[in-house]
């Protein structure tokens, strides 16, 4: 048996191209979030640096290794007050120049890993990013496994499936949605946590760059798609929610013993999808 977490999700505004000052504000929401008994207090996409870039060389201006400047700032923070954080930033890969949306994850006695987002819109700051080279993960807090999407990767459901079948008892999904996202957030979450048995927590901004409106209204998704925290509004906010992973592992609901069960996971039949791992000619859509 496990024992239940507590988790925070920051919803905030941050400025575009302010590192330092956006560090800051982080700093002190999270030791603000641990002082309520958070364990893991999770941040926006790009809460770090912004995101409505007009370029790649801007974008590189802000971007940083991880580890780096900013990772280790906050890892001293986790150190010190016992908790995990997620946060958003633009990473820059030393070795080639390039630049990923990522999300880093930082836990208490040094650990950092890493999340570069895989699908890209046309958009911001993924217009001048890599796609994501690493495959999905799945990382053990000490009693609850973790995994990462970043914003548009909601919009794909193998991404949340594939961290499921990885073990992930909760994914994480920083965001940066805009006005044209409200059906993702309105619908898309609580699906994702639903179909998989899962938690969700998809943590947005809120503020405004360059005509872009962010719309805030995180939230925290139990495994059966009910809300645990959701924000009601544009503003700065954290939420909280109890995570209880054994009821994310217990994969077969029973409703009535022998006449009505249901395991979204082993009830899978996935010799029948060989279709979703079949590359589409370019600008066609897959064979019926």
């Amino acid at each position: 048996m496990t024992t239940p977490w507590k988790i925070a999700g920051v919803q905030l505004n941050c400025r575009l191209g302010d590192r330092q000052g956006n560090l800051e504000i982080m700093r002190q929401k999270l030791r603000e979030a641990a002082a309520r008994g958070a364990r893991l207090v999770v941040f926006p996409e790009c809460a770090l640096t912004g995101y409505a870039f007009e370029s790649k060389s801007e974008a590189l201006l802000q971007a940083e290794p991880v580890p780096g400047a900013s990772t280790a700032a906050l890892s001293r923070d986790c150190r010190e007050l016992g908790v995990w954080t997620i946060f958003g930033l633009v990473e820059r890969q030393e070795s080639s120049g390039a630049i990923f949306n990522s999300s880093a994850l930082l836990g208490p006695d040094g650990q950092v890993e890493v999340y570069r987002k895989i699908h890209l819109p046309c958009l911001g700051l993924d217009r001048f990013t890599t796609p994501g080279d690493r495959p999905f993960a799945v990382h053990d807090l000490g009693g609850l496994r973790v995994g990462m999407n970043i914003c548009y990767d909601a919009g794909f459901p193998e991404a949340a499936r594939v961290l499921t079948l990885l073990g992930a008892d909760l994914v994480v999904l920083p965001t940066n949605w805009p006005a044209g996202a409200r059906a993702t957030m309105k619908y898309v979450v609580q699906a994702r946590a639903l179909e998989n048995h899962i938690y969700y927590a998809a943590i947005n901004r809120v503020g405004e760059e360059r005509g872009f409106q962010f719309i805030g209204h995180s939230r925290i998704v139990n495994w059966d798609g009910e809300l645990l925290a959701a924000s009601s509004s544009a503003e700065d906010e954290i939420l909280y929610a109890e995570i209880d992973p054994d009821q994310a592992r217990r994969k077969r609901v029973v409703h009535i013993p022998g006449k009505y069960e249901i395991d979204r996971v082993s009830d899978r039949r996935p010799e029948m999808y060989e279709p979703l791992c079949r590359r589409p000619p370019q600008g066609r859509p897959n064979p019926s």
